[in-house]
């Protein structure tokens, strides 16, 4: 279904323009300025579009369709190509009829709305009936049964519908199950286990599928598994995919879409998920990954996203990876639409529509919802390029004209009015306005009007005469009327009025005395130090009160409150302590509320030279100009050159700057410039001297040269066609200021250079490319450019030859064969194609290599990995290359393709080859155990390229002799093809070199060398550093480099207490640190190490404690009386405690019988409700207590339940409280003992008064 249509911003942004004009004369007419017909009518605009849905009961049936106009205009619905139901007035909302049946809606609609000056059409949508989604019933799924560590899937399949529902897994208490990187949800809402946890057992994992436009909940059967532990060691596994399948897969999305990819594997221990773009890094701010990374989604896709993906799932055992192809295309949006425009009759209109999309939409023009090809024949209407262009306008073309863009991804449509009125003619201007401006302005005295077709006004000097016989006046195309450089003789009242009516009104305007500086500042020579004070005296008219002077230092604001400068009542300006800094150009102005005048005059501290001044321009010719300017003061450093610069004001842009065009001595204070033609310069100079350069001087009077023809054409005249059946020629421009005269444009000729034909076709543009169409392919043309203005052409131009477009050739190379040259590489030979199949310029060939795995399977069996395409492009005419770089033991498939600036051509047909066995590769990896001090186990995997089939293994080991530059070989061992063998018969203080080789039949492999040697038998520490504290010591020594763990203990006693030694709990030698504690403060401890003979003494930290004097208290006879007398207590207390609860009438079995259905029950048609008869719900959890000894209780998880929707539906399960004791660990816990960890120790139920700081095994 095509995404949902819009009506495009700027058209309605237009037509509120047209909206508020009309409100606007309205008011005008309401306050006795302007009359407005008060039948003036509109057309019909469509406010509410309806929207494409899916409807579920006759209710749902709801096609909104709203519009306004003047007449109120009536509507109708068109559903799939025919008239449905009858013509609405009002509002065209489309609603069913209550006895109607709900399938036939399902259709196509569009509204159609109507008045006397045209029809608008809505939008296509699509109206799609289906029943509300029930379940079927199912046969009753049995318990499923796995063994800890198996990976497995748990389907949904909820009901299809239109409406894709979300899915939901939850339990029978509506908890949701937890998901992770080991179960996840796939897109078709199946959960997926990457590998099963004895804790996975339960008998109710079930599906809610939630069809969010129906506003149903479906629950599935709960599905029941049971995890059964392993009575061994978990077998590892390396990942495989099981969603998607394969290596492979394609996904079409379209520009502003959601794309989600999904990438779900399985394997032992649980696989990470990693992404990549092979085109660029991902962009964190429009890619998000979902479900623990097993997701990835892009919003609003754009045509950049296109290329392919790659999903890797890594795990200890290997990895695998699956490539997503991702093609972008896009249903058609605008990229211009046509506005709503008033008209008058005999004017020309042009409605231009251009769209995009991929592919390229299709533009079609309507008249009030008729396609053009439908209506008459009408010679002043046709279309071009999507532009729809109508002459000569009359009434009866008033209309609503849709534009509608179509690809085979939807459509689009855009309604446009068309009013042709002829309106009496209004002046919006008020009367009677008085204007005020001062001397030298340019005045502009409105006249603005109304009507269709546009009045035209006339001006007059009241009392006086037409306006346009004063050479200062004249009058704007708005009706405006401007004056320019006014004077007091100018102060008059003038009158507008309309042509062929009466409508007039006046205007008035005072001109006063202009604000005029007649004291400006100087150019000021000021030592450092001394202050410097600039002029600025000024007058104004006597109506204009309180002027405003503003100073500016280099065309910044000059703050006369800092104490830096003083300014004074008559515009002068102080500037204290003249620095450095202070040089520049100072200017101040003098504003009222009509005018302002400047002046600029200069600081210069005598440093630099001051800025050149008088440049003026004479002997004035078309092509050049002589400047002439006087010095500046040289501030005591003779002037050594001048610097003249140039600003060139032909851009119309005004971005223009000045540049240096000439440097010359010091005694030459004129210059002859030559200049090009149609442009206007300004010029000024700097002066030079030791210390640097002056200030420019102010800005000569600008100076504009005439316009000429061009003097040159444009370079490099190609061609750099594209597209079959058509050329593109293009050029370098030429730079602005080589036009020379107004109207500038390029000439284009063309014609066959093979057809003998002496003719030249030509055409003009205003720049390129240009595009002949209807030119064949790769035909040569003969082609030049010239340029050309208003006031002629340039040279005659040199013609350059260029080709049309080319296509794709036709023909695939035949005879393709291939020869060894050695094991890695091959002679690959073709036939050439014929030059007539090329269709263009013959760019060469392309090899496709494609490496299809090895010859047979690995004996690890591991899965054969087709490699990415490789390309080989063969340039020119070349019909053979050698393809090397290829893998020993393979099996390879080519094709061969021709191709030129177009693309490719056909392949050829498939080619198979193999390449023979190489020696192996390294061994991927190798470790080393130590089972005694004379043994090594060594452990290693196959090569990651085995190159053939690996036969066995070459392993040497070299003893490293201290004092000898080369290890002494001591043995070289054939093996099998094994992964593990134990050298025995080792020297324990020595090192050793291991190679290990890998061999096939085509020889041995590259050897992994690894250096180790064995371990020695552990002892107990001899060396422990003590820190004391107050009731703790902390105990630390150095493990041995290559001793193993050595398990001992430390004994402690008072040196006072006459040899009562205690013992600590086993500590190991690996462990590095340890702590004492329940030690005394302030006492004297003895230390050893058991077994062992070192001894040690330490102090604890703090007070000596002293020794109670002795009491009865403290007999031994006391102590054993009063521990008897609490032994008695507590027996006592037991007894009555067990004949309490031998109370009751009936057994204890009976009760939990009696419980068995006490949980909550669902109904079929509803999600989270109870049965009639259930006596305890969730929100009374007291009631219930008696019943959650019940095997579907959630006793274990918590002491209630709270069931809560979200916004979007979706359910909110929480659950907390205690977990089962017994409960098993996951894979990555360090819990109780499992298949995975089997060696740990069972959780010690013992109290130590000590505790480890590092933890090792005991």
């Amino acid at each position: 279904m095509p995404p949902a249509q819009r009506q495009p911003a700027g058209r309605g942004r237009n037509r509120r323009h047209l909206h508020l004009l009309l409100v606007f004369l309205s008011v005008l007419q309401t306050q006795g300025y302007i009359q407005i017909p008060p039948d003036f009518k509109e057309a019909p605009t469509i406010t509410t579009q309806p929207k494409s849905h899916t409807a579920f009961s006759l209710d749902d049936v709801n096609l909104a369709c709203e519009a306004t106009g003047n007449p109120t205009p009536s509507f109708r619905w068109v559903k799939d190509g025919k008239q449905f139901g009858k013509v609405l007035l009002g509002s065209g909302s489309l609603k069913a009829g209550p006895d109607e049946e709900l399938k036939s809606y399902q259709g196509s609609y569009r509204c159609y709305v109507a008045n006397e000056l045209g029809t608008a059409v809505s939008n296509l949508v699509h109206l799609i009936t289906e029943p509300i989604p029930t379940l079927a019933r199912e046969k009753k799924q049995e318990r499923r049964l796995f063994e800890e560590g198996e990976s497995t899937v748990l389907h949904c399949n909820p009901p299809r519908s239109s409406d894709a529902p979300i899915i939901h897994w939850m339990d029978k208490q509506f908890h949701h199950i937890p998901l992770s990187e080991r179960m996840t949800i796939s897109l078709d809402g199946n959960l997926y286990f990457a590998n099963l946890l004895f804790n996975d057992s339960r008998e109710d994992f079930i599906c809610n599928a939630y069809y969010t436009n129906a506003s149903v909940i479906l629950p599935k059967d709960p599905i029941a598994i049971t995890v059964t532990a392993s009575n061994s060691v978990a077998k590892s596994r390396r990942p495989q995919l099981v969603q998607p399948a394969g290596s492979h897969s394609s996904h079409l999305v379209l520009r502003g879409q959601t794309l989600t990819l999904e990438c779900i594997p399985e394997g032992l221990p649980t696989p990470e998920v990693q992404w990549e773009w092979m085109d660029s890094p991902f962009s964190p701010s429009r890619v998000r990954k979902l479900h623990h990374g097993r997701w990835l989604q892009i919003e609003s896709v754009l045509e950049t996203d296109d290329g392919e993906y790659v999903c890797i799932a890594t795990n200890s055992q290997g990895y695998v990876r699956h490539h997503y192809a991702v093609t972008v295309e896009a249903a058609p949006y605008w990229t211009k639409w046509p506005e709503d425009q008033l008209y008058a009759p005999g004017e020309t209109v042009k409605l231009q529509c251009l769209a995009d999309g991929i592919p390229t939409p299709n533009v079609t023009w309507s008249i009030n919802g008729v396609p053009i090809t439908g209506t008459d024949v009408d010679l002043r209407r046709h279309v071009s390029s999507g532009t729809l262009i109508l002459t000569n306008v009359q009434y009866s073309d008033t209309a609503v004209y849709q534009c509608m863009a179509t690809n085979k991804h939807g459509s689009i449509l855009v309604n446009t009015h068309v009013h042709v009125a002829e309106l009496p003619p209004q002046i919006l201007t008020a009367d009677g306005i008085v204007s005020s401006a001062s001397e030298g302005q340019t005045v502009l005295l409105e006249c603005r009007t109304f009507g269709s077709p546009l009045p035209k006004v006339d001006w007059e000097i009241v009392d006086t005469g037409p306006a346009h016989a004063n050479p200062k006046m004249s009058q704007m195309t708005d009706g405006s009327l401007q004056i320019s450089n006014v004077s007091r003789e100018d102060s008059n009242s003038y009158e507008c009025s309309v042509r062929h009516s009466n409508r007039s009104i006046r205007a008035e305007l005072k001109v006063l005395n202009r604000t005029k500086i007649v004291d400006p500042p100087q150019d000021l020579h000021v030592v450092r130090g001394n202050d410097a004070v600039l002029q600025c005296k000024y007058t104004v008219d006597h109506e204009l009160k309180d002027p405003t002077v503003q100073w500016k230092k280099d065309g910044r604001k000059i703050d006369t409150s800092d104490n830096k400068y003083t300014g004074y009542l008559d515009g002068s300006l102080k500037v204290t302590d003249v620095q450095m800094n202070d040089s520049g150009i100072y200017s101040c102005e003098i504003s009222t509320k009509l005018d302002s005048d400047s002046a600029t005059g200069s600081i210069t501290v005598q440093d630099k030279p001051a800025s050149p001044h008088s440049l003026e321009l004479s002997e004035e010719m078309d092509r050049s100009v002589t400047l002439s300017w006087m010095p500046g003061a040289d501030n005591n450093s003779p002037v050594s050159e001048y610097v003249l610069e140039m600003k060139e004001e032909q851009d119309p842009t005004g971005s223009s700057r000045w540049e240096e065009f000439k440097t010359v001595p010091h005694d030459i204070k004129h210059l002859e410039v030559h200049l090009q033609p149609y442009s206007t310069y300004l010029f000024r100079v700097s002066a030079v001297n030791a210390i640097g350069r002056s200030e420019p001087s102010p800005p000569s009077d600008s100076y504009s040269t005439p316009a000429a023809k061009p003097e040159m054409n444009p370079e490099n005249v190609t061609t750099v066609s594209t597209d079959p059946n058509s050329m593109v020629i293009t050029w370098k421009e030429l730079e602005r200021q080589h036009f020379n005269g107004p109207g500038f444009k390029y000439m284009i000729y063309w014609r066959q250079s093979s057809d003998g034909d002496l003719h030249w076709k030509k055409s003009s543009v205003s720049n390129p490319p240009f595009i002949v169409n209807d030119s064949g392919t790769f035909v040569p043309f003969e082609i030049k450019v010239q340029a050309a203005n208003d006031l002629g052409v340039g040279p005659e131009p040199v013609a350059n030859i260029g080709y049309s477009g080319e296509d794709l050739p036709l023909e695939a190379p035949s005879q393709v064969s291939v020869v060894e040259l050695n094991k890695t590489a091959v002679l690959v030979r073709w036939s050439a194609v014929t030059p007539e199949s090329v269709r263009g310029l013959l760019l060469g060939y392309k090899i496709h290599l494609r490496r299809k795995g090895p010859r047979t399977h690995s004996r690890r069996g591991l899965a054969i990995r087709s490699d990415k395409n490789r390309v080989i492009e063969v340039p020119g005419h070349k019909v053979e290359e050698v393809v090397s770089d290829l893998q020993f033991y393979s099996n390879y498939t080519l094709t061969v393709a021709p191709f030129n600036s177009r693309g490719e051509g056909p392949h050829s047909k498939a080619h198979h080859f193999s390449t023979p066995e190489g020696a192996p590769g390294p061994i991927s990896s190798l470790t080393f155990e130590s089972p005694s001090e004379t043994e090594v186990t060594l452990h290693w995997e196959a090569p990651h390229k085995p190159n053939g089939e690996i036969t066995g293994y070459l392993l040497q080991h070299l003893e490293i002799v201290s004092g000898s530059s080369s290890p002494r070989l001591v043995e070289s061992i054939d093996l099998p093809a094994v992964t593990e063998y134990t050298v025995k018969n080792l020297d324990p203080q020595s090192h050793y070199l291991f190679y290990l080789r890998a061999r096939n039949t085509a020889g041995d492999g590259e050897p992994i060398i690894k250096q180790g040697a064995t371990l020695l038998d552990g002892e107990p520490p001899s060396v422990i550093n003590m820190t004391a504290g107050e009731t703790s010591v902390n105990l630390s020594w150095v493990p041995g480099d290559r001793h193993r763990n050595f398990a001992f203990r430390f004994r402690y006693s008072q040196k006072s207490d006459g040899g009562q030694w205690e013992e600590s709990e086993q500590v190991n030698s690996t462990q590095a640190f340890y702590q004492l504690q329940g030690l005394n403060p302030g006492v004297w401890y003895l230390l050893q190490i058991w077994p062992g003979n070192t001894s040690l003494a330490f102090k604890t930290n703090g007070p000596e404690l002293q020794e109670l004097p002795s009491s009865f208290a403290t007999q031994g006879w006391f102590i054993g009386l009063i521990s008897a007398m609490i032994l008695l207590l507590l027996v006592l207390l037991i007894l009555c405690y067990i004949k309490k609860s031998k109370g009751g009438k009936y057994s204890v079995k009976d009760k939990e019988e009696g419980q068995v259905d006490a949980g909550p029950r669902t109904k079929d048609d509803a999600f989270g409700e109870y049965s009639d008869n259930e006596k305890c719900s969730i929100s009374q959890p007291s009631v219930c207590e008696s019943k959650r000894s019940s095997n579907d209780s959630l006793a274990d998880y918590g002491d209630s339940v709270d069931i809560q929707f979200n916004e979007d539906g979706s359910f909110i399960g929480q659950y907390s409280g205690r977990r089962d004791p017994q409960t098993h660990g996951g894979h990555d816990s360090s819990g109780a003992t499992s298949p995975v960890n089997p060696n740990m120790p069972p959780p010690s139920i013992s109290f130590p008064t000590s505790v480890t700081g590092i933890l090792g095994p005991n």
